[in-house]
Formats: C-alpha cells, sequence, structure tokens
C-alpha cells in the first residue's frame, strides 16, 4: 500500500507538526516515535503520556437482545457488565481460534460499543453483522464516528482531570463528561500497564483535546513505545500473541472465556480447558545479550510471538509459545536468534512491576 492510500486520523497533522516519524501500520498512517522509543516509554512510566489511537475501531451494538448477541460473539460473560461498565473479551471462530481481542463498554441498558483493532475491524463488523443474526439488534459500524486518545502513566488521571468538567470513571468504568470542551466518552482503560485513560471523542474535536492535553504537560507518545510498554504489561497483540491458529487458553486468555455462556467456539475450548494445552504463551526475559524477535524459533518447539529490548528492565523480553511442560517461571530455554542460540527464562506477569 502507498503512502497515498494509507488512511490519516484527525491528529497526523500535529503529529507532523510534532516532528514524529510517521509510518504505515494497519492500514493507516500512524506515528512510531516523536523523539524516542525509550524517552516516550519512560515518560509513561514515570509522569504522563499521549498517544493518537485513532485507528482503533468501533462497533454499536443496540437493541431489545443487544446482551443476548454479544453473549453469543463475545467470550466473557457480557450480563456482568453494568451501564457504565467495560470487559475485556475475545471474538472466537467455531474452531476456537481468536478473530480479536476486544474492550465492550456499556453505554445503556441495551446499549453496547465494542473497540475493534485496526487490522481486524472490517472483518469483526461483519461478523458482528453476519454472525448471530437471530438476535432483536442492529450492529453499527462507528468507527468513523471517534477518534480514540489515550493518556497513560501515573499522573494521567490527575492531568485529565484538570481539564474534565466532571468525576474521571474508575478502572474498567466509562462516563461521559466534557474533557477540554469537548464531549467525550471517557474510558478507565489502557494498554501500557499504568492508570489512565482514553477518551472517544468525535473526529473534529479530537485536535483541539490532543492540544489540550500537550499543553497540560502530556508527552506524545508513538506506537513503538506503545508497543514496548504493552510488552513489559505482558499485554496481547493480535497477529503476533493472538491469531486465528491459536486458541486464548493456550494464550493466557482463559480467564476472559465463559464457556457457560455458549459463545461461537465455546464447546472447543471448553475440551481445550479440560484436556490442557499442547503450547502455552509465556513471557520471557534474555539471560545475557540479544532481542528475540517475532518468528524466532524456540529449540525444541515453539516460536516467538513479541520480542523487544526493555527500557525498564534493560535487557531483551518478550512472549513465546513453547510446549506447556515448558511453561513454568523459572525455566530455562534457547532461541535461534538469527542463528544465534540466545538462553531464555520464563518469567511471571508482568515483566516489568512497580516498586
Amino acid at each position: 500500500m502507498s503512502t497515498t492510500e494509507l488512511r490519516e486520523t484527525p491528529l497526523t497533522a500535529q503529529h507532523a507538526a510534532l516532528g514524529a516519524k510517521l509510518v504505515p501500520f494497519a492500514g493507516w498512517l500512524m506515528p512510531i516515535q516523536y523523539v524516542g522509543i525509550k524517552e516516550e516509554h519512560l515518560a509513561v512510566r514515570k509522569s504522563v503520556g499521549v498517544f493518537d489511537v485513532s485507528h482503533m475501531g468501533q462497533v454499536q451494538t443496540r437493541g431489545p437482545e443487544a446482551l443476548d448477541k454479544l453473549q453469543r460473539l463475545t467470550s466473557n460473560d457480557v450480563a456482568k457488565i453494568d451501564v457504565g461498565g467495560a470487559q475485556y473479551s475475545v471474538l472466537c471462530k467455531p474452531d476456537g481460534g481468536v478473530l480479536d481481542d476486544l474492550f465492550t463498554y456499556r453505554l445503556g441498558d441495551e446499549d453496547y460499543l465494542t473497540v475493534t483493532n485496526a487490522s481486524n475491524h472490517d472483518k469483526d463488523l461483519a461478523w458482528f453483522q453476519h454472525e448471530a443474526t437471530d438476535f432483536n439488534t442492529e450492529a453499527l459500524d462507528r468507527a468513523d464516528d471517534y477518534a480514540m486518545i489515550a493518556v497513560q502513566g501515573p499522573d494521567a488521571r490527575a492531568l485529565v482531570a484538570t481539564l474534565a468538567d466532571g468525576e474521571l470513571p474508575r478502572r474498567f468504568h466509562t462516563t461521559q463528561i466534557d474533557v477540554a470542551s469537548s464531549p467525550a466518552l471517557v474510558c478507565g482503560t489502557g494498554y501500557t500497564g499504568e492508570d489512565g485513560v482514553e477518551l472517544l471523542v468525535a473526529p473534529e474535536l479530537a485536535p483541539g483535546v490532543f492540544q489540550a492535553v500537550l499543553d497540560a504537560g502530556a508527552t506524545p507518545c508513538g506506537l513503538g513505545a506503545r508497543d514496548t510498554l504493552r510488552l513489559e504489561a505482558c499485554f496481547h497483540l493480535y497477529g503476533n500473541d493472538l491469531s486465528e491458529d491459536r486458541d486464548p487458553i493456550g494464550a493466557g486468555l482463559g480467564w476472559c472465556c465463559v464457556e457457560e455462556t455458549g459463545f461461537i467456539g465455546s464447546d472447543v475450548l471448553a475440551a481445550v480447558r479440560a484436556e490442557g494445552p499442547e503450547q502455552r504463551l509465556v513471557p520471557f526475559v534474555i539471560d545475557g545479550r540479544g532481542i528475540a524477535r517475532q518468528g524466532d524459533a524456540v529449540i525444541g518447539g515453539g516460536v516467538v510471538t513479541s520480542g523487544t529490548f526493555s527500557p525498564c528492565l534493560e535487557q531483551g523480553i518478550g512472549m513465546a509459545y513453547v510446549s506447556a511442560d515448558s511453561a513454568e517461571p523459572g525455566t530455562r530455554f534457547k532461541i535461534d536468534v538469527r542463528g544465534t542460540e540466545r538462553d531464555a527464562i520464563v518469567e511471571r506477569k508482568p515483566l516489568y512491576r512497580k516498586d
């Protein structure tokens, strides 16, 4: 895809003005970094950073049987989401493979908004519209109606509170208030392992909100830091750690799969849970020098799905599928890193822990 064919977010001009390096990502032109991944990463860990995540998609499910439809489509127990609540889940195929991982916000009694990954939005939307059609609901594409700004870090909530005209939501909750004089759906969620909020606003209002957050002291951060932050926190990235060829049980997401709800693929996952997966996704650190990358082979069976250098731990880290009998923390294994065997150690989640 050429640069001229890439979609731009409402904030692209601001990214360019701030000196961001813009790169193609999931069909979008997105900032990978401004001054540097390490500097932006540490700004989020120590204070507050702001990310443009407007490439994410949204699907609205509403109607008298919206709850029943989402119970059929998504893996978690949607009945547990109160109005103003949020929930993480996965979207599965009948064979248990993962189509996407999602956040669903309950906006009203019969009204839900689900955030999709950018690369999967069209596929997810089609799944929502063409599967479980026997429910009295509608599934609407809302991706063009929202820009999405993530404000993350130990000082994030305090910063946003100075711009908000009401109380911010607790973690895994949402509220609709004005931020920087703009109506916003404020969500107590994020992808960094730090506290913070995500702001969903009308696209035409996003530049003003983004600038207000910058003016209040947030560091602009690109997708490079977003990836290193999420990996230190052991958060999954679709296309790396999750795919249609992998089930969520082996991926360590059995906690968000409630087979009793009868979601698509639940019977297969119940069997996988009972028998135990052949491979499990584990976090690891490199013992010594080197950085493993996606696709590097685990000696003896398995594969690295994500890998980077940790700015906080100052060593190579990652996640990999290994045989189930090698998944216990403390287990040592080897990775073929471009022809050189590197020693790795299975660790507990998260890899980065606050003091």
